[in-house]
């Protein structure tokens, strides 16, 4: 699944072929004005307004208090990129917008948009300072209390989708009886897991800034006290002994330099049980010559700058396990999620 310019009409095709079509102009003018049309339509809350009925523009222009030209303008966008339909005046919601968009939809992606929007933006102005002296931004350390939160929200709805996948293809022993998700946070992950398997538990270690965000959206679940929160910090806290028949590192490992990451896959050798599996479940940083891929790339890029770390492959992250004693199993590649995969070994 690639994300491409691709020709409506043979006229276009050949202009393609031609080198006559300026696809950087594509990129820097058109590309930023999409990505902001969703994200301020969300916020604006332009989908909820149309969730229930068809909207006319005059209808819409009331009810969310915008100017008309501009929210004019802002529908034609959005319907052009496929979130509406127009037809007789009204505007209606595809079927992708309403799954995706609206709130309280169990796939909607509207917590990461308002993240995205409030925080996230103003983080691409320092490219420019990342790329002179490598040094990301950290956010973890310079996070509000409401920003926590829209974090916590964001990393919630962009795992709803994944975590049914990987609840149906994570390769885990089916006696297991015990898991440590590692910076679980929301325990979309666990939860997908302990529903498999009626018999485990899981423990979510976090830092305890996440936990206090993301504790409410677990106890949605209604899982009671089969998974629990315990904070604490992977880099300094020590998982124990032969405890776990799971250990997961779902998108932390961006986060963590190479050597971060053998330190902790070194503790999680040793909390495994005998047969136990270790699931790093990430966007994989794809060789360069390889197939193009913009989802692990831009990822790769994007937590370079938020976090200084950035994707890995897999062969790195099999290194890791490797080193602290453990044999590779398998690598599971998503359906649903371009670029990501569970890099799989076992003790």
């Amino acid at each position: 699944m690639q994300l491409t310019i691709s020709p409506d009409n043979p006229l276009e095709w050949l202009a393609l072929r031609a080198n006559l079509v300026p696809i950087p102009l594509l990129h820097a003018q058109i590309m930023p004005v999409l990505a902001k049309a969703v994200l301020e339509a969300a916020d604006k809350g332009v989908f909820e307004a149309t969730s229930d009925a068809p909207q006319t523009l005059d209808n819409l222009t009331c009810s969310l208090n915008l100017n008309r030209k501009a929210l004019g303008e802002l529908m034609g966008l959005l319907t052009a990129m496929g979130y509406f339909t127009y037809r007789n005046e009204l505007f209606s919601l595809t079927p992708m917008a309403r799954r995706f968009m609206l709130k309280n939809d169990p796939m909607s992606v509207y917590g990461m948009m308002i993240f995205n929007n409030r925080v996230v933006w103003d983080w691409m102005n320092h490219l420019g300072d990342y790329l002179q002296t490598g040094q990301g931004i950290q956010y973890h350390d310079t996070l509000s209390a409401n920003q926590w939160h829209y974090y916590q929200e964001a990393m919630a709805a962009a795992t709803t989708t994944e975590a049914r996948e990987f609840g149906r293809r994570a390769p885990v022993p089916k006696s297991a009886t015990r898991m440590l998700d590692i910076g679980g946070s929301h325990g979309q992950h666990s939860v997908a897991l302990c529903r498999k398997l009626p018999a485990l538990t899981a423990t979510i270690l976090d830092l305890p800034q996440a936990i206090e965000q993301a504790a409410p959206l677990l106890a949605q679940q209604g899982m009671g006290n089969r998974i629990i929160h315990q904070p604490g910090n992977a880099l300094n806290d020590d998982f124990g002994q032969n405890e776990f028949d799971i250990v997961l590192l779902s998108s932390l490992a961006h986060h963590f330099t190479s050597e971060q990451n053998q330190l902790v896959t070194q503790k999680v050798a040793q909390a495994l049980r005998p047969g136990g599996v270790f699931i790093v479940n990430e966007f994989i940083r794809p060789q360069l010559g390889a197939k193009p891929d913009l989802v692990g790339s831009s990822t790769d890029l994007f937590y370079g700058l938020s976090s200084t770390a950035g994707n890995y492959s897999v062969k790195e992250i099999q290194h890791w396990q490797q080193l602290a004693g453990l044999t590779s199993h398998k690598v599971v590649r998503y359906r649903t999620i371009p670029g990501r995969a569970m890099v799989v070994a076992k003790k």
